[in-house]
């Protein structure tokens, strides 16, 4: 009986620290992110290219995180641009710590010329940046925002332009 209620306990346990956090996707090309985010279009995205690396991106995470929580309209996905020898150190760290419920997607295609131009065309690379995709329109914008207001309202004007 001890046994089982002991495996239940821990069954139990293990359940609910997988539903507090993501696991972490990872795409080796940005084909492969591409072809992702055409799946997964049911509902506007936000998606937020990042690194742990870069302070105001980390600053920001937490509004991307309530938008997640408390908007259902729109998908929230966080893209890290980490370096490659840094996911295990310090990338599945910090997402392990925060515990975010936004999709977190790895993209290891370093080939930023080929790429950054499909994102949008005068994307210089430098992070945090934005891009919002509701059906066919896309916005996108390169900065960070300085609150979670900042970025609901940006979120709003954006989906219903």
């Amino acid at each position: 009986m001890k046994a089982r209620l002991l495996f239940l306990f821990l069954f139990t346990f293990s359940f609910i620290n997988t539903v507090k956090g993501q696991d972490l996707i990872t795409f080796k090309t940005f084909d492969e992110l591409s072809t992702y985010i055409k799946e997964n279009n049911s509902k506007p995205l936000v998606i937020n290219f990042w690194a742990t690396w870069c302070a105001p991106c980390v600053k920001e995470l937490p509004y991307f995180e309530k938008l997640n929580q408390e908007n259902a309209n729109v998908k929230v996905i966080l893209v890290s641009l980490d370096f490659e020898k840094q996911v295990e150190s310090k990338l599945k760290p910090f997402l392990k710590k925060i515990k975010y419920t936004s999709t977190s997607i790895y993209l290891a295609d370093k080939d930023y010329n080929s790429w950054l131009p499909k994102i949008d065309k005068n994307w210089s690379g430098s992070i945090p940046a934005t891009l919002i995709i509701n059906q066919d329109k896309k916005v996108f914008v390169e900065n960070d925002f300085s609150s979670f207001e900042e970025l609901n309202t940006f979120v709003n004007q954006s989906i219903t332009k």
